[in-house]
């Protein structure tokens, strides 16, 4: 009797816990950002489908993880079809992702358009919104308190005399005040070369110009695959000669592409490349 009474206890149990992860939202995503979120999030029986930019290596630092869940194009009979108790995009979006968000309001999901996030202390917010939408709070809990715990390992106190950093992307274009980027610069204890240099909004610098008013550190914003001639300029060897060493610092753009807790990877990075230049003669 003891035995059916183990066996019955273990089958409502059982059932018990089939309930629950039933009772779980069924989630779609139309950002890579978002995707991303849900990725490290989401029991994967939630998700009923990602962008397909989640595979990307390029941009995504779970391209490998999405690989294991589908993928949904962004169409309002793609995420209609689909059935998705939430679905999560972006305030800044593709004309077809905003369709799809408005199909998926007018069939009763929740839709969460997530800003892009500017500085690393929107990145705890972000988790808890994603996690608090697809029911697992507990989990965002967990990765908002291991992001904040990171995070003041690794920030350095800004100090007047901190090295220049330029981060300088494809077409010469270099980060701005008021990004992510810039947030990760501040918290490695560099100062942003655009700003010092007094561009408060997205410019292009020529390489003459950095060579010839250099800063201390030129980070260089991996972005895509491919050679074209925007890309090209990144490796040339005027730029190789003029940054040598510890001077420059190649750095995957997919890092700090979106506010994620990989974004602390590239804060680790940077105050590396700062010691590295405190080192040299």
């Amino acid at each position: 009797m003891k035995r059916a009474a183990w066996v019955l206890l273990a089958g409502i149990v059982a059932c018990a816990g089939t309930a629950q992860a039933r009772a779980l939202p069924r989630v779609a995503s139309l950002n890579l950002c978002a995707d991303q979120l849900v990725l490290m999030l989401a029991q994967p029986e939630q998700i009923v489908g990602l962008s397909p930019l989640s595979r990307d290596c390029w941009d995504s630092v779970l391209c490998e993880q999405a690989r294991h869940v589908p993928v949904i194009r962004q169409s309002a009979e793609n995420i209609v079809a689909a059935h998705p108790d939430v679905v999560l995009g972006s305030t800044y979006t593709a004309a077809s992702a905003a369709v799809a968000m408005q199909a998926a309001r007018e069939s009763g999901a929740r839709v969460l358009a997530l800003p892009p996030a500017t500085g690393l202390a929107d990145i705890p917010a972000q988790i808890m919104q994603v996690a608090d939408a697809i029911g697992v709070p507990e989990r965002g809990r967990a990765l908002a308190d291991a992001f904040a715990t990171r995070l003041a390992a690794l920030s350095v106190p800004p100090r007047p005399d901190d090295p220049t950093a330029a981060i300088y992307a494809a077409n010469g274009f270099v980060t701005y005040a008021g990004s992510l980027p810039d947030d990760v610069l501040a918290h490695a204890g560099l100062r942003n070369y655009a700003t010092v240099e007094g561009h408060a909004k997205s410019s292009r610098f020529s390489m003459e110009v950095l060579i010839a008013h250099p800063p201390d550190l030129l980070v260089l914003d991996r972005s895509g695959a491919g050679n074209s001639m925007a890309q090209s300029m990144l490796d040339h060897p005027a730029l190789r000669r003029a940054f040598a060493g510890s001077r420059h610092l190649d750095l995957p753009a997919r890092l700090w592409l979106c506010g994620l807790p990989q974004t602390l990877d590239s804060l680790a990075l940077l105050r590396d490349a700062r010691r590295n230049l405190e080192k040299s003669p």
